[in-house]
């Protein structure tokens, strides 16, 4: 029983945290209306350890030891620095509805690292079920988008590979530092390069930054780059980074809701067939996990 109320308790945490990140891409492809890729990816890290440095002195949390910093930089290059710049730069090159295509990468890219760093072994049928949800959002994404830029598709690319990484070193931590703890000392790693590059990239002209670039920027920095992740590692402690990782499946189309409301995209009808085969895959690969 307490192991079911650990999975449980696992799969609700990740599945709250990716509700939180299916907002990251429409959000950053608002800001990036109004902020250059590298300021918003500076700033959003700066503000968010801002924030992850009064919660850490406020709870009077214990500092990482010495083994455990090589683990945070590579938590800090890949979900801090690596993947909002990589994905902001891409969205200058492509729409935000094919960049969304590469998140359905992201559980095959989280699995992969779980077992290069964090020691899993998931069976034969997790990777077929895998592959069957990424091979779905993979099709349906790329029906409706026959035009793209190469760089952009390079780009996402790069940038769903640092994440996977800096999602399994991150769990791995979580376990013995806390999900919340985690995501919070990477920022506060990263800090003194992000003050330096908010500085140096400071916007020209600040009147004519819209409003909605601005609450872009305080999305992704407060929910995207702090909050989610809270829920989200606790998930991928609780219930195994293979197994959790597999709820990003639902994020593309989450996101795609989320891009027709706020961005007034059109969603396609076949959203909700494919988002059928998705939820089966998630749960046959959680079965086999």
């Amino acid at each position: 029983m307490q192991n079911l109320n650990t999975s449980l308790a696992g799969w609700g945490s990740g599945l709250l945290g990716i509700l939180i990140f299916s907002g990251s891409l429409p959000a950053t492809r608002v800001a990036v209306s109004g902020f250059s890729p590298l300021f918003l990816t500076a700033a959003r890290a700066l503000i968010a350890a801002l924030l992850a440095a009064a919660l850490l002195a406020l709870l009077r949390q214990t500092r990482p030891e010495r083994r455990d910093m090589m683990p945070l930089v590579l938590v800090a290059l890949g979900v801090v620095i690596g993947f909002p710049l990589l994905t902001a730069l891409a969205l200058q090159q492509i729409t935000a509805a094919r960049s969304i295509v590469f998140i359905g990468l992201l559980p095959l890219a989280t699995a992969v690292f779980a077992v290069l760093r964090g020691g899993e072994r998931p069976g034969p049928l997790f990777w077929l079920f895998s592959c069957l949800g990424s091979a779905t959002i993979a099709v349906f994404a790329l029906a409706g988008d026959t035009s793209a830029s190469s760089r952009g598709d390079w780009l996402m690319l790069a940038a769903i590979l640092l994440c996977g990484l800096g999602y399994a070193e991150g769990a791995k931590l979580a376990r013995r530092l806390g999900g919340w703890q985690v995501i919070s000392w990477a920022l506060l790693l990263a800090s003194p390069l992000m003050l330096i590059l908010t500085l140096a990239t400071l916007p020209p002209a600040w009147h004519t930054i819209s409003t909605p670039a601005w609450l872009g920027l305080a999305y992704v920095s407060v929910f995207s780059m702090l909050i989610g992740f809270v829920f989200w590692y606790r998930g991928l402690a609780l219930g195994g980074i293979a197994s959790i990782g597999q709820l990003q499946l639902l994020q593309p189309f989450l996101g795609l809701a989320l891009a027709g409301l706020l961005l007034h995209e059109p969603v396609a009808g076949s959203m909700i067939t494919a988002s059928t085969l998705v939820v089966a895959c998630v749960a046959l690969a959680r079965r086999f996990a």
